[in-house]
């Protein structure tokens, strides 16, 4: 019974322990009227407007396991404009990393080639925990199993302790991560995500696109998206809109 209320503790902390990504737009952001989270650019006819505070599909915590930015293009320039996700990143504005746009439909494969990298090797991909592995934040073992600060519950990659490559029993390679949720993506995440394709002169693209988390990793970012023609495959611009990153 200790057991158990000790395992129930543990989760209980853990809700609190990955943090909600929010993107405000900062001032210098052309601010949307009447619109709390949003922001606007425009450049050679190409209007973006982006939201960092928009998703609310299921799961209903995905700002704590990824950054969803909603975003819609409106092409109203002379040429097509080729979409994709290689394009659109969220760039840190000390650390300059790019963060690229994660295709909804690579990131269950993206969790898989994550469990295979060596400790210490930097990755772009989501950081998200494999599932089966819960994230809490005490110091006890259990049985043949072990959790501490920032490692896993339940079996694990470094023996039934845990121990990681420094020897220490509370290494994790998931840092602000929870998991034995459902698995990404759901539905809601790819019915909604942005699509891929050609804008044509006119027409309109809007849906979500999804990142790696940001927080406690980023103060601030910004968002941007490439302008490519479709018909040359020649970049012609670049959408910039900068966000404060907060947590909650």
């Amino acid at each position: 019974m200790r057991a158990h209320g000790l395992g129930a503790a543990a989760l209980l902390l853990l809700a609190g322990c990955a943090a909600e990504t929010k993107l405000r737009p900062i001032p210098e952001a052309g601010l949307v009227q009447n619109a709390q989270g949003s922001a606007i650019t425009e450049q050679r006819g190409v209007r973006l407007v982006a939201d960092g505070q928009a998703w609310r599909g299921h799961p209903s915590d995905l700002e704590r396991r990824l950054t969803p930015v909603y975003v819609r293009l409106e092409n109203q320039g002379p040429r097509a404009l080729k979409v994709q996700y290689p394009d659109i990143a969220l760039v840190g504005a000390a650390s300059r990393f790019r963060y690229t746009a994660l295709a909804p439909l690579t990131l269950r494969q993206g969790l898989s080639s994550r469990e295979h990298t060596a400790p210490g090797e930097a990755t772009q991909g989501a950081v998200i925990a494999p599932a089966g592995h819960w994230r809490v934040g005490v110091g006890v073992g259990v049985g043949g199993y072990g959790y501490g600060p920032w490692r896993g519950y339940g079996p694990s990659y470094y023996g039934p302790w845990g121990y990681g490559p420094w020897g220490s029993p509370f290494y994790s390679p998931y840092p602000y991560a929870l998991s034995y949720q459902e698995p990404l993506p759901t539905e809601d995440m790819i019915n909604n995500a942005l699509p891929e394709g050609t804008l044509e002169p006119g027409g309109t693209l809007e849906g979500f696109v999804y990142f790696q988390g940001v927080a406690h990793r980023e103060d601030k970012v910004t968002l941007q998206v490439r302008l490519v023609d479709a018909g040359t495959g020649e970049p012609f611009g670049m959408l910039d809109i900068p966000f404060q990153v907060s947590t909650g």
